[in-house]
């Protein structure tokens, strides 16, 4: 006889059912561009406490996608001016107006490795800092792909393919330090999908 698994979700939750939902009273624009828009929203907390929150709303979602080859991964390596960080990352940016998501992932992969991810299958999504800002990304896996041409070097610094055990080697040694390529690639693990 199999035991019973604890449901998943709000019933299985620990703790009271007090409302934890804050009300909005009002936004107030203070910037805004094709690539951003940054408000100042009037919020209440349920207890009644009522102050300004900035918030950045990102207009476009962006897509990644994990290129394998067999049981390699594809990543590449560039620096991030805003951190002054170099990394390994998956091929991964905004999806621009008239595009899928799955034809940006693809995009975007062409652009960074001059490799085309092929067999492409959805992984899932998050909002990176959903306490500060809105913005949506998307994660593709493609189980293998082939070799274009050469990648753009304004961008990328240089592409490598690694087994599974040496990226989560990477990871733990902090030399994937951007957010949508730890949390894509730490889905595609925990899911069976590496």
């Amino acid at each position: 006889m199999e035991s019973a698994r604890p449901r998943l979700g709000v019933e299985g939750a620990v703790g009271s059912r007090v409302v934890t939902r804050w009300t909005i009273h009002g936004e107030t624009p203070l910037y805004s561009s094709e690539w951003l828009n940054l408000s100042l929203v009037d919020v209440e907390l349920p207890d009644g406490t009522r102050f300004d929150h900035h918030v950045v709303r990102l207009p476009h979602p962006a897509a990644g996608v994990i290129v394998q080859d067999g049981s390699r991964v594809l990543l590449l390596r560039r620096h991030r001016f805003i951190t002054d960080a170099w990394g390994w990352e998956i091929p991964a940016g905004r999806v621009d107006p008239g595009e899928t998501l799955e034809q940006a992932a693809v995009r975007e992969a062409i652009e960074e490795t001059g490799w085309r991810p092929l067999d492409l299958d959805y992984l899932g999504f998050s909002h990176p800092t959903n306490g500060l800002m809105e913005q949506r990304f998307e994660y593709f896996v493609a189980s293998r792909a082939e070799y274009v041409g050469d990648f753009e070097r304004t961008e990328t610094e240089s592409i490598a393919w690694f087994e599974p055990e040496d990226v989560r080697v990477l990871i733990e040694q902090g030399e994937i330090p951007d957010g949508l390529s730890v949390t894509a690639l730490g889905m595609a693990f925990t899911l069976g999908r590496l």
